[in-house]
C-alpha cells in the first residue's frame, strides 16, 4: 500500500504526523508493506505552522503512484491560491483509489474542484466557513470523520489520527487497527 501525505508551509503538525504514525505502525502488524511518504509542492524543506521544519520524501512533480492520497491540514490560503498544486491534486486524486483530508485540509481539495457533491468535515471553527466558500459540498458537523465513497475527511487535528486507524480497519480489519492503537498508546474513537 502506498500513501501520500500532502504537506506545504504552515501544515498543522500532527495533521500529518498522526496519521503518518498510524500506516507507518500499522506496517508492523499487517502482512502487506505499507509505504508512507511526504508530498510537498516542491523538495524544499516545509516550515510547519509551529516553525518545525520537514524535509519531504517527494515533489508534486515526480512521486509514486498512491492508493491512499491524504492532504493535511493548516494555514491553508497560501497553498489553495497555488494552480500548480490545484491542477496536481485534481489530476492525482483522479487516479487515486482513495482520497482523505485532516481538518481543513478539506479546503484545498474543495478549491481544486474534486469533491462537489460530497458529504465532508473540517475543524469545528471552520465548519461554517467551509460551508459559506462551498455550498456545493454537503458539510456535517460533530463527526469525527465522514466517509463519502472513496473520500474521507476528519474533523481537527487528533480526528485525523481516528480517521486513519478507520483506513486501518476497513483494509486490514478490526484487530490491527486496535493493536495500532493500543500500541500507540492512543484511546480510539472507533
Amino acid at each position: 500500500m502506498e500513501i501520500g501525505i500532502f504537506i506545504y508551509n504552515n501544515v498543522e503538525v500532527l495533521d500529518f504526523c498522526g496519521p503518518f504514525d498510524v500506516f507507518c505502525t500499522a506496517n508492523r502488524f499487517t502482512n502487506q508493506h505499507i509505504n508512507v511518504s511526504l508530498v510537498a509542492p516542491t523538495h524544499s524543506p516545509v516550515k510547519t505552522r509551529g516553525g518545525l521544519s520537514v524535509n519531504p520524501h517527494y515533489s508534486i512533480h515526480g512521486h509514486p503512484k498512491f492508493d491512499l492520497l491524504l492532504v493535511a491540514g493548516g494555514q491553508y490560503k497560501e497553498v489553495i491560491n497555488n494552480p500548480t498544486v490545484l491542477r496536481w491534486l485534481a489530476e492525482t486524486a483522479r487516479h487515486t483509489p482513495e482520497c482523505a483530508s485532516v481538518c481543513t485540509g478539506v479546503f484545498i481539495y474543495a478549491q481544486a474542484g474534486i469533491i462537489d457533491g460530497k458529504h465532508v468535515t473540517t475543524h469545528w471553527n471552520d465548519i461554517q466557513t467551509l460551508q459559506t466558500q462551498f455550498p456545493q459540498l454537503h458539510v456535517i458537523k460533530e463527526k469525527r470523520f465522514i466517509i463519502d465513497n472513496n473520500f474521507i475527511s476528519s474533523a481537527g487535528i487528533t480526528a485525523g489520527i481516528d480517521m486513519s486507524l478507520s483506513i486501518i480497519q476497513s483494509r486490514f480489519g478490526k484487530s490491527v487497527a486496535t493493536k495500532v492503537a493500543q500500541y500507540m498508546d492512543y484511546n480510539t474513537q472507533l
